[in-house]
């Protein structure tokens, strides 16, 4: 029998026999006592076997869920897709049609909102005239969206005047499943520049993009906004990017992999260090990390995806692998198809991370302007279900950060949030330990943990029925 229709057996039981044997007892004792029972007394002992009743249900459906987190002995995991996580102290504000009624961001804060395609979604910036600001957003399409490669979002920065200081826009791409997707604005002080340089009222302008006319433009998609700002320097400093680096190829770690499991989200990104790191990963799946990089450092990333039980068919792509910087702003990204095998993709040889980098032509080095931590998103395409099964797929990240870490460029004053633009000590120890925040998805004891949570609620369970139990027990008794 399986887990859902044991606890379906055990409610039915339960309700059947507590509630009704109850009641049973309560109308034999009113009989005794020479009482008819009519009315109220009739309807109070009825609530009662109703909420006995109901209490059950809640103890029954408690189990199942805590039950369905687990995988028990001789049961058979049921592969989930779980939802974006969102940041716990997201604040919810409206997506306002016009700037009128355009809500304040504040930097330091998340915020989650919503929209459809129809229209723009307007949000409020008040901004000095020496910090840069940044704001990333995260759009998130529901799980049964129809989607085309052409469907994403476009994101501007624009002062009072309605002149753009960024335009930034991302697609879900040729996989065309729903996935998060990330791109970002920003007002940059920057010397020599005149637009978008004075303090004042700035808008955050967020739009759908589409291919053709679908029903799902009337569905909303979920947002997650997070502003940044970022002190001016103590002194100026150089204002060209370099163009000498070491763009070769290093060979990737080479070492037993070691499990680490990914976040469901940028505010749960796991954290990794140098080495070889082994998770799974199930079609239509988004996994996030964070890998911290100091000044002065380049970053490489490879991942494998495991083979299959069959080599029939392929899927194009099937494996997304995106960079992102400590303010989210999208790196470089990297994908790869599926037939089956065994395979593997790397991220383009980029820049040490360096403060000119911003004043770089093209991206990817301009985004590589600021220690920190950097995000691993790495999506496996929903369509690879389709020819190879629900999976999971073993997944291996092998992570490479060369060169020392150098001083950094003489910050003015502090980021908001604090710490932004550096990899501290407690990054750097979460890397390598494993004792990084993960959110939607467990740490290197994430099997112990589940099975602690099952125990917990069977426990549980078990001690409200055994309750339930005695109290029919006392009831036919004092019949």
């Amino acid at each position: 029998m399986g887990r859902r229709a044991w606890w379906r057996a055990v409610e039915r039981i339960a309700v059947g026999r507590i509630t009704v044997e109850r009641s049973a007892v309560e109308l034999q004792g009113l009989e005794r006592e020479g009482r008819e029972p009519k009315g109220l007394e009739r309807s109070g002992v009825a609530w009662r076997a109703g909420v006995l009743g109901a209490v059950v249900r809640v103890v029954a459906v408690a189990a199942v869920v805590c039950v369905s987190s687990a995988t028990l002995p001789g049961a058979v995991a049921v592969a989930a897709v779980p939802s974006y996580g969102f940041a716990d102290d997201a604040r919810s504000v409206p997506a306002a049609t016009g700037t009128g009624d355009a809500v304040r961001l504040e930097p330091g804060a998340t915020y989650r909102s919503s929209y459809t395609a129809h229209g723009k979604a307007h949000y409020r910036l008040e901004l000095d005239a020496a910090s840069t600001a940044y704001v990333s957003v995260t759009a998130v399409p529901r799980p049964d969206a129809t989607l085309e490669s052409g469907d994403g979002i476009r994101v501007s920065v624009q002062n009072a005047d309605g002149i753009g200081c960024s335009y930034e826009s991302v697609t879900v791409g040729a996989s065309r499943t729903p996935r998060p997707i990330t791109t970002w604005g920003a007002r940059e002080i920057q010397p020599g520049k005149r637009l978008c340089q004075e303090a004042g009222t700035y808008y955050v302008v967020v739009e759908r993009t589409e291919t053709g006319t679908r029903a799902d433009s009337q569905q909303p998609w979920e947002l997650e906004l997070a502003p940044v700002s970022e002190p001016p320097l103590e002194k100026a400093g150089a204002t060209r990017a370099p163009e000498a680096w070491n763009s070769a190829t290093p060979a990737p770690p080479v070492a037993e992999p070691v499990r680490r499991r990914g976040g469901s989200g940028f505010a749960g990104a796991t954290a990794l260090g140098q080495g070889v790191w082994r998770d799974d990963i199930s079609p239509g799946q988004t996994l996030f990390y964070k890998v911290p990089v100091g000044w002065g450092q380049q970053l490489y990333a490879t991942a494998d995806l495991d083979s299959a039980d069959k080599d029939t068919g392929f899927v194009v792509p099937a494996l997304d692998m995106t960079l992102h910087n400590p303010v989210r702003a999208e790196v470089v990204e990297t994908s790869i198809g599926y037939g089956g095998r065994q395979t593997s993709t790397s991220l383009a040889p980029l820049p040490p991370v360096r403060y000119a980098n911003r004043y770089a032509p093209t991206v990817p080095a301009r985004t590589l302007r600021f220690a920190g931590s950097y995000y691993l998103v790495l999506h496996l395409s929903a369509r690879v279900a389709d020819g190879f099964g629900d999976g999971p797929y073993g997944l291996k990240l092998r992570v490479r950060v060369d060169g020392a870490a150098q001083p950094g460029p003489g910050y003015a004053g502090r980021s908001v949030p604090r710490g932004v633009f550096g990899a501290d000590a407690q990054d750097r120890q979460d890397a390598g330990s494993g004792t990084g925040t993960v959110g939607g998805g467990g740490g290197a004891d994430d099997g112990t943990a589940m099975k602690a949570l099952a125990a917990g609620g069977i426990g549980t369970g078990s001690a409200l029925l055994l309750v339930l139990g005695v109290w029919t027990v006392t009831a036919r008794r004092r019949a």
